[in-house]
């Protein structure tokens, strides 16, 4: 009796251990994994627009405590553009995943060599290869909008009647007349810059594709995600999907940023 009684207690005991062993276990796994996540976000504008196309993105990642940082790249030309991407890299805390929408694309593809840059997501926008530009993008597969068109002082501009049906058609009508009245132009350097070291080549990459496109053709989007090896989604979206389709946006960043450690 006092031996299975012995016997008991030494199983409930080591019972205790285990649970005890793996409670510890969980909790310091979790912890690791705490302090290894990726908690920075950039994000940066493209073409004919600016940040607060964003906001609703941003709000949606703070909400998820990520550090959200907004990039407002003039479009004055590549370098300027390069030199506003490093200036917010350099400002942020630690680990950053890179978010580009459009144009915003061709500016990640070079900032994304960025030390702190670990990850790279394309929301229907330019991955480039090395000597390639936007430009060289949509003319070899031309975009279905024939409404860009330039200025006398080297800038590029898209014919306001045409910017809903051709940028942003899957917004509500009051805020893409409101992108259309206060949209920012591109330069003609911006534009036609030809990318020399693309980040995606060394740097896990993310990349959504915006079927209903008509600023870049959706063929293009799929060749440029397919041979940047880049984990693709699709969705039926405008041009603007990162303002249409915020919560789909959200997820492929987080995506990104669980699936890549800090250093």
């Amino acid at each position: 009796m006092h031996k299975q009684s012995l016997k008991q207690t030494f199983a409930r005991t080591l019972s205790l251990v285990g649970i005890t062993m793996s409670f510890m276990f969980f909790i310091t796994n979790n912890l690791i994994a705490q302090a290894t996540k990726v908690k920075n976000v950039l994000l940066v504008h493209g073409a004919f627009a600016d940040g607060s196309g964003w906001q609703e993105v941003a709000k949606l990642l703070e909400k998820d405590g990520y550090t959200v940082s907004v990039l407002q790249e003039p479009e004055t030309s590549y370098a300027d553009d390069q030199k506003y991407a490093k200036a917010a890299l350099d400002a942020m805390d630690g680990p950053v995943v890179l978010v580009g929408h459009s144009y915003g694309g061709s500016v990640i593809t070079e900032a994304g060599n960025h030390p702190k840059v670990v990850a790279l997501v394309y929301i229907a926008a330019f991955a480039l290869d090395e000597g390639e530009s936007c430009a060289s993008i949509e003319q070899a597969v031309p975009q279905a909008s024939k409404a860009f068109k330039p200025d006398g002082d080297g800038n590029w501009w898209i014919v306001q009647e045409n910017f809903a049906a051709d940028f942003c058609a899957d917004i509500p009508p009051a805020l893409a007349h409101f992108m259309a009245i206060s949209q920012v132009p591109i330069s003609t350097d911006a534009f036609t810059h030809k990318v020399t070291n693309p980040a995606w080549k060394t740097k896990p990459t993310w990349y959504m594709v915006a079927s209903a496109d008509r600023s870049i053709n959706p063929i293009q989007e799929r060749m440029m995600a397919k041979r940047a090896h880049a984990k693709m989604v699709e969705i039926n979206a405008s041009h603007v999907a990162y303002v249409s389709h915020p919560k789909e946006s959200v997820k492929l960043i987080e995506e990104a940023a669980t699936s890549v450690h800090a250093n």
